[in-house]
């Protein structure tokens, strides 16, 4: 497996395992406000990186290497940005839009990104 879907799936784990940890805080707890930041962390941080990291596993050789270690640091910049930031908006701290517009616009862009690299693998013809 390459190093690139590999880091994905590092990455992945990593946000599922703070996912889960923040569930059973709030589970135990019985506050429920941070219900958002915990689906975004799956969603974005386990679900979307995995995901990514299994395309890149099954590119194989055909994975524009630079363009997907772009993506992991786009993509891992804005979950690290947004992420925290929404706990913050969500027990009021309005102040943080700004900043935290600029993690979900990289978010955007890490997608594009992929995109893009999907796009280019699918446009290569495949050698048996």
């Amino acid at each position: 497996m390459s190093k690139i879907s590999v880091a994905f799936f590092a990455a992945a784990v990593l946000y599922a395992l703070i996912g889960m940890c923040l569930g059973i805080f709030m589970g135990t707890s019985g506050d429920h406000s941070l219900s958002p930041v915990h689906a975004h962390i799956n969603l974005l941080g386990w679900a979307t990186l995995a995901l990514m990291g299994a395309f890149y596993g099954l590119a194989g050789r055909q994975t524009p290497t630079r363009l997907a270690w772009t993506n992991f640091g786009v993509s891992n910049l804005g979950n690290l940005i947004s992420l925290p930031l929404l706990a913050l908006l969500l027990q009021g701290n309005t102040s943080v839009v700004p900043i935290m517009a600029a993690g979900e616009i990289l978010l955007v862009l890490g997608m594009v990104i992929f995109g893009v690299a999907v796009l280019t693998v699918g446009g290569k013809p495949t050698r048996v």
